[in-house]
């Protein structure tokens, strides 16, 4: 059953450019059309060679932003239809929601954002609607996806309204207005913290594989402690490793349904969407309790993993190989290929932000390559499991 506060398909503000029905394909939605042409997308099968965690990883095992971005859009759908909002709009946002990363995660965005720093600098949230709106470009009649307003407001309020506006979403925004100073869709809420949901818990996962974190570190946590207790009672013969992922499926569990029972309680009430708009705070939330024990856990991966001294050495090294790469572009152009230099501007800033495009489309595994052939040499430990 559709909730009063979902999103309507059939209601969407629209798309920048008109779309003639009758190149409809298929009985589907506005919002079932923006996660189709989402998942269709090159710069969506780009996310499967691209860093989560781990930088280029050898082990299929581990994460990366394809199907970290597949688990968001699973717990999203769980969430969006437990409280009745639309799904398929809450897929499409949780799909598209790091299509903007360069490579290597946050190491390749802090060598382009100082790359550009002249230039306004780089933001993989703003690069996000500048890849959907005019970068992918598969269509004959337009530039970009020509995604529902919905979509491209959620994705660029993926944090509540952008308290900085860098010049890629200003641009994009004085083109096709997105309403920025008020706050997203209830779907769009759901898919950030699904976000969140799926990298707190997903990121233990791979972390213990890898070795960077350890079980009896994990337990200074209360909130683990208590889940793991449980664990040990319920299944005292099982394996350890079939508890640890017990351990991750039942935080995501307590989490979801945390969510779910805090923003019911949060919109009970609300008359209509144009409330949620206009509340001023986000209202989809973990309770008091849980979003405590969210900012411990996320403050303990930041200390043990995502700052751990091997990670931070490999993405200096990723650091590197960005930069480098960013600067021998700007240095020789002739480099980036004859489909890509046939299209670059000759007057900055355009110039620039164009090759900052370039890079940032690329994987992991092209950036090295590309920095091997230009270069001869790749910094040693830039994989790091």
């Amino acid at each position: 059953m559709r909730a009063h506060l979902a999103s309507d398909p059939a209601a969407s503000r629209g798309r920048e450019f008109a779309l003639e029905q009758s190149l409809a394909r298929g009985p589907r939605s506005a919002f079932q059309r923006d996660r189709d042409r989402i998942v269709h997308s090159i710069a969506f099968r780009r996310l499967r060679h691209k860093t989560q965690v781990f930088v280029a990883p050898d082990g299929d095992h581990y994460r990366v932003r394809l199907t970290h971005s597949l688990e968001v859009a699973q717990i999203g759908r769980v969430i969006a239809r437990a409280l009745g909002l639309d799904e398929d709009l809450t897929e499409a946002l949780c799909l598209a929601h790091d299509i903007g990363h360069p490579p290597f995660g946050h190491a390749g965005e802090d060598a382009l954002n100082a790359a550009l720093e002249k230039w306004g600098g780089f933001d993989h949230n703003a690069q996000c609607l500048r890849v959907l709106m005019r970068l992918e470009s598969p269509y004959p009649e337009h530039d970009g996806l020509n995604l529902s307003w919905e979509v491209l407001e959620g994705l660029a309020k993926h944090n509540g309204p952008p308290g900085e506006i860098n010049w890629a979403l200003a641009e994009l925004d004085a083109a096709y207005p997105l309403d920025l100073a008020r706050w997203p869709s209830l779907e769009a809420q759901v898919a950030a913290l699904a976000d969140d949901i799926a990298y707190d818990n997903h990121d233990i996962d791979d972390g213990l594989r890898a070795g960077f974190l350890q079980l009896d570190e994990l337990l200074t946590l209360d909130f683990v402690a208590d889940q793991w207790r449980a664990i040990e009672r319920k299944f005292p013969l099982a394996p350890q490793d079939r508890r640890l992922r017990e351990l991750v499926r039942n935080q995501i569990g307590l989490m979801v349904n945390d969510l779910i029972d805090e923003t019911a309680r949060r919109t009970q009430g609300l008359g209509s969407i144009e409330d949620v708009r206009s509340a001023g705070a986000a209202l989809t939330a973990f309770s008091p309790a849980m979003a405590q024990h969210e900012r411990a856990l996320k403050s303990f991966m930041y200390e043990r993993l995502y700052h751990h001294p091997h990670q931070l050495q490999t993405a200096e090294g990723a650091r590197a190989v960005t930069a480098e790469l960013y600067a021998a572009y700007a240095q020789n152009p002739s480099l980036i290929g004859a489909d890509w230099l046939a299209a670059l501007p000759e007057q900055e800033p355009a110039r620039s932000r164009y090759l900052a495009d370039y890079v940032a489309g690329m994987t992991d595994r092209f950036a090295i390559a590309a920095h091997l052939k230009i270069y001869g040499r790749t910094p040693e430990g830039l994989r790091n499991v």
